[in-house]
């Protein structure tokens, strides 16, 4: 039975952080302290060091000797199963979309900065390690997992935009710019082919302004490009996204190019491991398009939404290989003017696609290079965007020195102790106050309808604790054990699958739902869940 100074427990470890969330709220909503510029500033040294310091100190402290091996498998073994389960849906639908959604939602809680304090005050200290272990997974396998499928579905949409039919069949290789970290989206990227004798096909993938001169970047505007140190992407101006929309159509005029005006980002600064703000009235799944031309290469840039409206112009044209690798026919850019539809979704801007496409907005008679080809192209993405993570250095680090000092019973230095305590002592209450900034600078708290909130809360706080509890039964878990995995399973949506979301545009609506309104509705739903295993 649980008592009421458990129960007093519980409020002590958890009220201080949504104290934090409710003053980062207030500050931006009520009392309009902080602009938009200065909450991107917070939730910069909230990504770069806050976050992953505090992620460094818990590690670095656990003994991966004295690993709960039964706790891991449970978690291991649920996650595998929703993975297993939806992959055979995806097979038979084509659904990739939702298998990362859906993944996303179920199998990835915040365990840092709810699950420690929160466990913590239910169930002891002994559930810190618990919590680091899946922190552990989670940051090394379960995410990498997760940002290779969002590279894979971004590098087919990319593929079947400016390679349709059968010419993907004839890519044999990928050739990717040093400064191209994704294929997300959020910069317009360019495609160059080549075949060789036997016909097959080389592809160049670059951003689309990356080979400008340096005169013309700096000619009549005064910007000088920088790119982010997470995310690469282009950061001119904060308060000028007009005088940016400016100097991108002179700059593809410059080049010879050919292009629609893009809407620009209101808010320019992004980065890709941090919660921004997004002042504007919609934020999710807009289309920014621009169709470039140039002679011998038609390169369409591909937007964020998995459904996009193929425009080829013409008399651009584009080589490539046939069928067998063979053919090398020319293939003439063209408009198709009939039969245009709209698809509208709640929230969304209006994306058409064309007639002869799927629900997808992909060719029916899509081919793909061959597995080995996309392969490489995708572990090569996946790479450059960990590199760019402080989380992944601070998880591998934390990790070698745990194993070191455990081995060897070697302690940190004082001087270097204490300076990383300094910071990860304000990593919680940092996280939480990053997030009331998010909170406060989103239009709806509920971004992507009611009905499609509650079937998020619905799988989030249900489905998580029924599977954890299914799995932790049968790896053999009882008692205390069994209690904490399955609160566990309960904590709100993790930060990180949301930004993912938001940065490959795939349904960050929904994502952004379970974060804000999964952080509000939490605590009372984990402390029902707490109240009835301790009957």
């Amino acid at each position: 039975m649980i008592s009421a100074d458990d129960f007093y427990k519980v409020m002590c470890a958890m009220v201080p952080l949504y104290f934090a969330m409710l003053l980062a709220y207030g500050s931006v909503k009520w009392w309009k302290i902080f602009s938009p510029e200065q909450c991107s500033g917070i939730n910069r040294f909230v990504a770069v060091f806050a976050v992953p310091v505090l992620s460094f100190h818990f590690i670095a402290q656990n003994d991966p000797y004295e690993m709960d091996t039964k706790f891991i498998l449970a978690d291991t073994l649920s996650k595998a199963f929703v993975l297993f389960m939806l992959s055979i849906w995806c097979i038979c639908r084509g659904e990739l979309d939702w298998l990362i959604t859906l993944f996303s939602v179920s199998s990835l809680p915040n365990t840092l900065v709810m699950g420690i304090p929160l466990l913590n005050a239910m169930y002891g200290q002994f559930t810190q390690s618990l919590m680091v272990q899946l922190v552990v997974l989670q940051c090394i396998i379960w995410y990498t997992l997760l940002l290779f499928l969002f590279e894979y579905r971004a590098a087919t949409i990319l593929i079947q935009n400016q390679f349709p039919g059968h010419t993907a069949a004839a890519i044999t290789k990928f050739e990717i710019d040093n400064d191209v970290i994704s294929l997300d989206g959020r910069d317009p990227l360019c495609t160059e082919s080549v075949i060789d004798d036997t016909g097959c096909v080389r592809v160049r993938i670059r951003r689309s302004i990356s080979s400008a001169p340096d005169s013309v970047l700096s000619s009549s505007y005064g910007l000088t490009p920088r790119a982010s140190n997470l995310s690469n992407a282009e950061i001119f101006s904060i308060n000028t996204p007009a005088r940016l929309n400016e100097f991108h159509s002179e700059l593809a005029v410059g080049l010879g190019y050919r292009s629609t005006s893009p809407r620009l980002s209101g808010y320019a600064s992004s980065d890709a491991y941090s919660l921004q703000p997004t002042p504007r009235a919609s934020n999710f799944n807009e289309l920014d398009t621009t169709t470039v031309t140039t002679t011998g290469v038609v390169t369409p840039s591909w937007a964020r939404s998995p459904v996009v409206k193929m425009v080829w112009q013409s008399p651009g044209k584009f080589q490539g290989g046939g069928e067998g690798c063979g053919s090398g026919a020319e293939r003439q850019g063209y408009r198709d003017a009939v039969g245009e539809k709209d698809l509208s979704f709640r929230d969304c801007a209006k994306i058409q696609v064309q007639e002869g496409t799927d629900e997808m907005g992909t060719s029916t008679n899509q081919e793909m290079p061959r597995a080995l080809v996309m392969l490489r192209l995708i572990l090569i993405m996946v790479g450059r965007k960990l590199s760019r993570n402080p989380n992944t250095y601070s998880s591998v680090l934390g990790l070698v020195w745990s194993l070191i000092s455990f081995k060897w019973k070697i302690g940190m230095p004082s001087l270097v102790k204490y300076s990383i305590k300094i910071i990860s002592d304000a990593g919680l209450g940092m996280a939480m106050f990053s997030l009331g900034l998010f909170m406060a600078l989103q239009p709806r708290i509920i971004a992507c309808g009611t009905k499609m909130a509650a079937i998020g809360m619905v799988i989030r706080f249900l489905g998580g604790p029924l599977l954890m509890s299914a799995a932790s039964l049968v790896v053999g878990m009882r008692g205390v054990h069994l209690h904490a995995a399955i609160v566990q399973a309960a904590l709100p949506q993790g930060i990180v699958p949301f930004v993912f979301a938001r940065e490959y545009g795939l349904h960050p609506d929904i994502l952004s739902t379970g974060v804000i309104f999964g952080m509000l509705v939490s605590l009372p739903v984990t402390l029902v869940y707490y109240m009835l295993l301790g009957l």
